[in-house]
């Protein structure tokens, strides 16, 4: 047990190792891809949230730094986690975008109806108390559908901005 564990850790921190350094470079680049999924996934969302003043760093910069540790019970993350491993060397970093991205879409039709203080709020508090397997497995079908529908292409993240 404690060889597995030292794998899993060693793991984890390697693949995250630029995003608690100096200027966060591997959480800005996340961030950055989730914004640019987004705008390819469901351009009406991303849309309403330029409209309103959501930037997406000002909710999607603690998902993650903290890996959606907040925004799910443990018994759920541990799933989560357990997939980004067996993922390999991206899971923590590619994997765990395609994941927030599904995350974000999931809840699309209601954000597209809030405006910004009801935006933010929920945002900072996503009502997912009764989320369990089956809720994260349908998470991680859908994380995994974009990944393969977008993870291979060297331009599918380069996306021709419209001005709202």
């Amino acid at each position: 047990v404690e060889a597995d564990t030292y794998w899993c850790l060693t793991n984890l921190l390697a693949g995250i190792q630029d995003h608690y350094t100096s200027d966060q470079p591997g959480m800005q680049r996340m961030v950055m891809h989730l914004e640019e999924l987004v705008n390819r996934i469901d351009a009406d969302l991303a849309a309403h949230l330029r409209h309103t003043g959501i930037e997406f760093l000002q909710f999607a910069f603690k998902w993650m730094n903290c890996l959606l540790l907040r925004e799910f019970r443990l018994s759920c993350v541990m799933r989560l986690w357990d997939t980004y491993l067996s993922e390999g060397d991206g899971g923590f970093e590619d994997f765990h975008v395609y994941v927030c991205a599904s995350f974000l879409v999931h809840f699309s039709s209601e954000l597209q109806q809030m405006g910004f203080d009801e935006l933010f709020q929920f945002m900072q508090n996503m009502p997912t108390h009764d989320w369990g397997d089956r809720e994260i497995e349908i998470l991680l079908s859908s994380a995994f559908v974009l990944s393969t529908l977008f993870g291979d292409s060297e331009a599918h993240l380069n996306v021709v901005r419209q001005s709202v």
